[in-house]
């Protein structure tokens, strides 16, 4: 029974550096030597791809080097289950997290790897009243236990990051680097990223997402009119919109590339339908009218440049001398024939092409100009965050509902179970909107949020992510209320950041018989099963929303996780004279669930009343065909 311990990497987030090592080695192996790169020789493999002039375009700014190797150091936290808080916990396939999203994103790697569909982040603006705290190289999770008060500060404290600090921009940078980094790695290859941001950033988040997705990968900046009118009291001028930068995993380089990420049309608004119409009573239904001309000169465009007959009057008519047909002469004579040319009320106007209802397709091809009627404004937010909380302000900034759903709209299906991410959770926005959508078009998308417990200085909540989680409880009953046969999923599980289950050796040099005392139980006294149960899930892949059954099996609880991929039995002691019908109870569970493939099996280490019972156990389960059992 091989234990797994504190330094065992089951015991931690993936080491992205080990993998990226691994893939070099497996690209160019005799850039290896004993086990080390040769950078001179990987440079000769590279050719002419390799960058060694002094001066090179880009970003750079102090501390980047830090802030890449934060992305790739590994989190020893876990995240805890708080099924009290939560909505429909056995059932939902929603997350709500709290704690750093640096740290969450690190946990989140080898379950979620490669499997969301869009990440949505609103993030702080770096206005100068904006909480961006440091990060530690060292050790992450003390540093987040310490900034939330979970534990002693030692005079450290949550600030916000004035222009006065004299690494403006820098601090900011270094916050938003690892994280857009490890995010990265969550896309799917037909995945984006939408980012909004204001003018005070909105350069530097360009520069960094070039860095991070590949300036090839870029697809669009949106302007998004956050207000309805300018404010009187602008030192210079009124800003009317703020941005959402967009970037493919993997964008279409071309109309007839079928790979990476492709947007959906936007729904018709009333306005659009109501261009249709059927003036001349055509029996082929509404239509409305597009020009015929192209902006070329005859000079250019010989083929398009002729004339034609309208067959009102007579007359032949040409395009004007800057211009030229859309078509050439075959195919413009079969839309008059077709008479699908419209030549004004009178039948003396200038030609124009008729575009009917029934011919084109539901939806519009979105643009990178969002007015507020198309995607709400601030003050919608603002209302509709007063229509949740009544009893007062819960949170400054929120984006509005509109604006979230449109980019749902343009890069998940309803019926795809899509992950959508936002790891700047703040009010809720985007799992209030993907429950109001999944509630409109019956769809069953999911959500996960990561929101910091970040102090709110006055309010009605002491946390931005006790904000959060009310947000979509309220949302999720409004939601219900509204749409009463709506069956779909509108819960969502709450995990908290937590350093590890298992304890980290480290020995008191003045006393080590006690602490060989205290490390015979290497689990942490104060956590319960279900604790340690979702730490084997994050560490071993698994998402945190798969099935989990238990039952008991003489006299203790044992979970199978994903239909029997993994059984875990974490009472704090087993007798040896229970050892037998156990390990045959759990036999006999796994052959009924008809697991499919290899099965893990975990104990807690401690639990063994001596090395004779956990060994019999081993043996039984072996005898029938369950050799990979671990211990805790």
């Amino acid at each position: 029974m091989k234990p797994i311990t504190a330094q065992d990497p089951e015991s931690k987030s993936p080491d992205l550096v080990a993998e990226n090592v691994d893939r070099l080695k497996a690209l160019f192996p005799e850039a290896f030597t004993e086990g080390k790169i040769d950078f001179e020789v990987l440079k000769q493999l590279l050719g002419g791809n390799v960058e060694e002039r002094e001066e090179k375009y880009g970003l750079n700014w102090h501390g980047k080097r830090r802030a890449r190797q934060l992305a790739l150091t590994p989190s020893t936290g876990t995240l805890r289950p708080c099924p009290e808080e939560s909505v429909d916990w056995d059932t939902t396939q929603n997350l709500m997290i709290e704690g750093d999203n640096l740290e969450v994103l690190k946990l989140l790697q080898k379950s979620y790897a490669g499997k969301v569909k869009l990440i949505y982040i609103d993030p702080p603006y770096n206005t100068g009243k904006d909480f961006v705290y440091p990060d530690d190289f060292q050790d992450n999770i003390r540093n987040y236990l310490q900034l939330t008060g979970q534990v002693d500060a030692n005079g450290r404290r949550v600030s916000s990051n004035t222009e006065a600090s004299g690494r403006f921009h820098t601090d900011w940078l270094n916050m938003m680097y690892p994280r857009l980094k490890l995010a990265r790695n969550l896309l799917r290859g037909d995945g984006a990223i939408f980012v909004s941001i204001a003018d005070q950033e909105v350069s530097r988040v360009r520069l960094i997402m070039d860095e991070i997705f590949g300036e090839e990968n870029f697809v669009a900046t949106i302007v998004w009119q956050k207000k309805q009118s300018p404010q009187n009291d602008a030192i210079n001028l009124s800003d009317m919109h703020d941005y959402v930068v967009v970037y493919a995993r993997q964008a279409r380089l071309n109309k007839t590339d079928l790979n990476g990420w492709l947007r959906n049309r936007t729904r018709r608004e009333a306005s659009q339908e109501a261009r249709y119409e059927n003036r001349d009573n055509d029996v082929r239904g509404d239509w409305t009218s597009a020009d015929l001309t192209c902006n070329k000169t005859a000079d250019e465009r010989p083929n398009l440049y002729f004339s034609i007959r309208n067959p009102n009057t007579g007359e032949e008519v040409w395009p004007n001398k800057t211009r030229v047909w859309a078509y050439e002469r075959p195919a413009m004579e079969v839309l008059i024939n077709e008479k699908r040319i419209w030549w004004g009320k009178d039948g003396t106007g200038i030609p124009r092409m008729k575009t009917f209802r029934q011919d084109v397709d539901d939806g519009v091809v979105p643009s990178t100009w969002w007015p507020r009627e198309f995607a709400g404004d601030n003050q919608d937010a603002r209302r509709e965050l007063r229509a949740l909380f009544p009893e007062g302000d819960a949170f400054d900034t929120p984006k509005p509902v509109q604006l979230i759903r449109r980019i749902i709209e343009l890069s998940t299906r309803p019926d795809s179970q899509d992950i959508v991410l936002d790891f700047f959770a703040g009010a809720g926005t985007v799992g209030h909107a993907i429950g109001d959508a999944n509630a409109e078009d019956g769809g069953n998308r999911r959500y996960i949020v990561v929101q910091l417990p970040g102090p709110i200085e006055a309010g009605l909540f002491a946390s931005i992510a006790q904000v959060t989680k009310e947000r979509l409880r309220r949302a999720a009953a409004m939601t219900r209320r509204v749409n009463p046969m709506f069956a779909g999923d509108l819960g969502f599980r709450v995990f908290k950041l937590a350093s590890s289950n298992i304890r980290a050796w480290d020995p008191n040099r003045d006393d080590i018989p006690a602490t060989l005392e205290e490390s015979i139980e290497h689990l942490k006294t104060d956590r319960t099963e279900q604790d340690i149960l979702f730490e084997l899930l994050l560490k071993r892949g698994l998402e945190l929303t798969v099935p989990v059954v238990q039952k008991t099996i003489a006299g203790k609880t044992v979970y199978s996780v994903g239909a029997g991929t993994l059984l875990a039995c974490l009472a704090e002691k087993i007798s040896a004279t229970e050892v037998e019908a156990l390990a045959l109870g759990i036999v006999k569970w796994r052959q009924e669930q008809a697991a499919a493939g290899e099965t893990t099996i975990v104990f807690r280490d401690s639990a063994f009343a001596d090395d004779i019972a956990k060994t019999n156990l081993t043996a039984i389960l072996q005898q029938h065909g369950l050799g990979n059992v671990r211990s805790l």
